[in-house]
């Protein structure tokens, strides 16, 4: 088993699947290509399998071993998406096999959770289509981005499931919360004129960074009363800032590019893009927002039932939150009761030099057959 298992992670490896929205144009983007791979994989163990484009050539994958017949169903479900390549330092689409793990982008995020989820399907194949529990598999595009794939799943198909297990690199923890996210674009607008008479015109760096200093201070003491037990605070960073043409020239153009990141409770009150709003117009600061993207956060009660078998599946796996979001918080919001797990650490994710340990690939498929195989005899 355990040799097949890291056999099929090399293979997703070696088919780039780069999510087209934030890396250079390529012909190596676009989930299209790995998800006609796993479909004729998971047909040749018995799934049905559709292919829904969510966007041009950018499909979800959904693959059923029992029908939509009212029984109860769970989904196993990771993201077809990595992010780009620029700057790594090994060779991306390897899958080599090197000091006991395997290189490459995806193998921690997300392809290695994959390949053990998948693993697990292949081992219990006999038995999924007429277990009392359905165990379906659905592979989500867009992860990396605007989630589109799990927004549309959750809308058209959020009643037929009763739980999700989202394949992310946890070290097979499980995690139940998960902030939310807002990211948007502030900006500030000014008067051009030549730096020689800076006073003929107005500066809209300086608007943008003396506004962002407030911002911090204002929005910061506000976001820091929105807490969880075991996320911490609601945040605020500027990752980006960008303005301006030429040193001689006052700039009439400024934009900071932030980052929010939401509590269950923040989210309760409204939301960050509220609250963000409320600030600015507090204090007449001289900031339009651009393009805000809304992720809510995520929370399933450590007492359902599938959470607790679970952690009962292993004794090494706990419980415990993330300060990043993901797919299951779509799908959460949309629904289905949500957790995140899988083999592998996110330290490794979006590395130069991302790689598995192919200790922790072989025991997430364990682990996985073992939870399978649970849900099956329900």
């Amino acid at each position: 088993m355990s040799q097949d298992v890291i056999s099929l992670l090399q293979q997703l490896v070696r088919i780039p699947s780069v999510n087209p929205d934030n890396a250079p144009p390529s012909d190596q983007t676009g989930e299209e290509t790995i998800a006609i791979f796993l479909s004729g994989w998971l047909e040749s163990i018995g799934a049905e399998v559709t292919l829904q484009e969510i966007k041009p050539g950018r499909p979800n994958l959904i693959a059923r071993f029992a029908p939509l017949d009212g029984r109860p169903r769970i989904l196993l479900g990771p993201h077809l998406d990595t992010v780009g390549v620029d700057g790594m330092i090994i060779d991306p689409f390897s899958g080599e096999i090197r000091d006991g793990k395997i290189w490459g982008r995806g193998a921690s995020d997300t392809k290695g959770p994959m390949a053990a989820m998948l693993w697990a399907l292949h081992e219990h194949q006999h038995h999924l289509t007429n277990s009392s529990t359905a165990v379906d598999f659905v592979a989500f595009m867009g992860e990396e981005s605007g989630q589109w794939g799990s927004k549309d799943f959750a809308k058209r198909y959020g009643s037929d499931y009763t739980f999700a297990l989202v394949g992310e690199p946890t070290e097979m923890q499980v995690v139940h919360v998960t902030k939310g996210s807002l990211w948007a674009t502030l900006r500030a607008t000014g008067k051009a004129a030549h730096s020689s008479q800076p006073e003929r015109g107005v500066n809209a760096i300086l608007k943008l960074t003396r506004a962002l200093d407030q911002l911090d201070h204002h929005l910061g003491n506000k976001l820091a009363t929105f807490t969880h037990p075991v996320l911490g605070r609601s945040t605020m960073n500027v990752g980006v800032i960008r303005g301006g043409s030429r040193p001689n020239i006052v700039p009439n153009l400024a934009e900071a590019e932030i980052d929010i990141r939401i509590t269950p409770a923040l989210a309760a009150a409204g939301g960050a893009l509220k609250l963000l709003t409320e600030v600015i117009t507090s204090y007449d600061l001289p900031l339009e927002i651009i393009n805000p993207h809304e992720n809510p956060p995520m929370e399933t009660s450590a007492d359902h039932p599938m959470i607790q078998a679970l952690l009962a599946t292993d004794s090494h796996t706990g419980i415990c939150g993330a300060p990043w979001f993901s797919d299951a918080a779509h799908l959460s919001n949309g629904g289905i009761p949500s957790i995140c797990i899988g083999p592998g650490s996110i330290d490794q994710a979006h590395t130069v030099d991302e790689f598995i340990d192919i200790s922790a690939l072989q025991a997430g498929a364990v682990f996985f057959s073992s939870f399978v195989q649970q849900v099956l005899k329900k």
